[in-house]
C-alpha cells in the first residue's frame, strides 16, 4: 500500500501573528475600529465593491443578505451550500431549485425560470460543489437584465487572477466564509461586499449581532494577501489531477475539488480515507450530497490541502492511489 503524508491547510504565519497582535490590543476601541476598517478595505480591493462588512462566519453573511429578501429566491438543485436551504427555511423564504448539469447552471435555463417564477435573487457558489466553475459573467448578465440580485458565495474563489469569479463587476453581492479551510483561511469569520449599500442598511440589525471581532479582522487583512496564490495553486493541482483521471466530473472546468464517479461511494471513500493520510483529518466527501453533486461519487477535497504538499510528485502519487482504489 502506498503511504502518503499530506498537510492540512492552516492560516499563514503572517495571519497567525497578526491575530496574536490583535488579541493583545483588543481593549482599545480605536484599535478595534482600525482593524475592522483595514479588513474591509482589503476585501474591497480584491472584490472591487465599494461597501464591505466583516462578519463572524460565512453563514452569518448568508443570513444577513438573505434576510433582505421577502419573496422567492433561487438556488442550484445541487452544488450549492446547504446554508442556502437551511437559512431560507429559517427565514420563511421560498427557495426554488434551478435545474443544473451536476451543479452547473445554464443561463438559457435560468432565464426561463426567472420569467416563470419572478424571484428576487439567485444564490450560488462560484464553483459548483467546488468542482466546476460557474459561468458567473453570463449568469450575472441574465440576472441583471431581469431585476434579479445575484449573490455569489465566493468562499472558494476569492483572489481569482482571471477575474471571472469573485469580481464585483459580475455580482451584485459577493460573500464568503473565511473559516477552515477556505481560500482566506483564518479559522472563522466571513464577509459581505456589494455596491448596493441598501442591502447592508436593510440587514443593519443582524449585522450588529454577527459582527466579527478585531482578531478575525486582523487575520483576514493578512491572509487575503495570499488568496490569489492559494487559489491558483489549488486550481493548478486540480487541473493536473483531472487530466490524469479522465473520468473526473467537470474535468474541463476549473475547480478546487475533484469528483470521481463510482458505483460504491461508501466503500471507495473508506479505502481512500485510509490511504490519503492528512494528519488524521479527512479530505474525502461521499456523494450524493447537495454541497457537491447528487450522484454516486467520491470527492477528493484538494482545497483542504496546504500548497506546500501540492507538488508534482505528491500529485502523481495521489493519482496512483486513486487508480489503484477505484
Amino acid at each position: 500500500m502506498i503511504y502518503l503524508e499530506l498537510l492540512y491547510k492552516r492560516p499563514s504565519k503572517e495571519a497567525r501573528m497578526a491575530m496574536c497582535n490583535a488579541a493583545m490590543s483588543i481593549d482599545h476601541a480605536a484599535g478595534r475600529t482600525e482593524y475592522i476598517r483595514t479588513a474591509e478595505d482589503s476585501v474591497s480591493n480584491i472584490t472591487g465593491h465599494k461597501h464591505v462588512k466583516i462578519v463572524n462566519s460565512g453563514n452569518s453573511a448568508i443570513l444577513s443578505v438573505m434576510s433582505t429578501f421577502n419573496n422567492k429566491i433561487l438556488i442550484p438543485d445541487q452544488g450549492g451550500w446547504i446554508g442556502f436551504k437551511n437559512i431560507a427555511k429559517f427565514l420563511g423564504i421560498e427557495a426554488l431549485l434551478v435545474p443544473t448539469n451536476l451543479g452547473i447552471i445554464d443561463p438559457d435555463v435560468l432565464i426561463n425560470i426567472i420569467e416563470d417564477k419572478n424571484p428576487e435573487a439567485l444564490f450560488l457558489t462560484s464553483f459548483a460543489g467546488y468542482i466546476g466553475e460557474q459561468s458567473i459573467k453570463q449568469i450575472y448578465k441574465t440576472c441583471n437584465e431581469n431585476g434579479v440580485t445575484l449573490v455569489e458565495d465566493a468562499s472558494g474563489a476569492v483572489g481569482d487572477k482571471k477575474k471571472r469569479l469573485a469580481n464585483g463587476n459580475h455580482a451584485h453581492v459577493i460573500l464568503a466564509s473565511t473559516g477552515y479551510p477556505k481560500i482566506i483561511n483564518v479559522g472563522n469569520g466571513g464577509f459581505i461586499s456589494t455596491d448596493d449599500n441598501k442591502i447592508l442598511k436593510s440587514a443593519k440589525t443582524i449585522l450588529k449581532i454577527v459582527k466579527a471581532d478585531s482578531i478575525t479582522c486582523a487575520g483576514i487583512s493578512a491572509e487575503i494577501k495570499n488568496a490569489s496564490q492559494t487559489l491558483s495553486g489549488t486550481v493548478k493541482a486540480c487541473k493536473f489531477l483531472k487530466k490524469e483521471l479522465e473520468y473526473s466530473i467537470h474535468k474541463d472546468k476549473r475547480g478546487i475539488t475533484i469528483a470521481l464517479p463510482v458505483n460504491d461511494p461508501q466503500k471507495v471513500g473508506y479505502e481512500l480515507r485510509k490511504k490519503l493520510n492528512v494528519e488524521g483529518r479527512n479530505i474525502i466527501t461521499i456523494c450524493p450530497r447537495y454541497e457537491r453533486i447528487n450522484a454516486n461519487a467520491v470527492c477528493v477535497e484538494i482545497k483542504n490541502l496546504d500548497l506546500r504538499c501540492l507538488k508534482l510528485e505528491n500529485l502523481e502519487e495521489i493519482v496512483q492511489i486513486i487508480k489503484e482504489t477505484i
